[in-house]
């Protein structure tokens, strides 16, 4: 089968696992994997891609536990928000707490040292999801590549 393309803006925080994620993944009616899959399916290529443009956490712990839900009253302002937030405490050297949705997640920036800082995300699924709150300790990373890579999501949202 023929890979299915899937855009829209993304923050991956974290290397690998453990990582938290904040996605809003867009599906291309056009694009000739999902046709093709849809077609497979028996459906249309709109049937097949369904809703996209809804925001989503994905939180994995190198433990085997994890969380993952949709956040449709979640905005492209608010997620611009949270990411100059969070450009704001990578530039301040850490020492911050921030909250993305009403505490959905909170992340903790703590300076490390030698231009890195130790980030620590609490995710808090909404009323309905599976599973409570997880906290997931991501370890420290270079800011110079977190702060990149947060510009370049605040740039896809903005």
């Amino acid at each position: 089968m023929s890979p299915i393309g899937v855009g829209g803006p993304a923050l991956f925080l974290g290397a690998d696992t453990p990582c938290v994620a904040l996605v809003r993944p867009e599906l291309d009616v056009n694009d000739p994997g999902l046709r093709l899959a849809a077609e497979q399916a028996g459906v249309t290529p709109e049937e097949f891609a369904g809703e996209s443009g809804v925001w989503q956490v994905m939180a994995d712990r190198t433990d085997g536990e994890g969380r993952s839900f949709e956040l449709p009253e979640l905005s492209d302002g608010e997620a611009a928000v949270f990411a100059d937030e969070l450009l704001a405490a990578l530039a301040g050297g850490g020492g911050s707490e921030l909250e993305l949705g009403d505490g959905i997640l909170v992340v903790s920036v703590d300076p490390a040292g030698d231009d890195r800082v130790s980030l620590a995300v609490r995710v808090v699924p909404p009323a309905g999801a599976e599973g409570g709150p997880l906290d997931v300790e991501l370890g420290t990373l270079p800011v110079a590549e977190l702060r990149e890579d947060v510009a370049v999501f605040h740039r896809s949202v903005a």
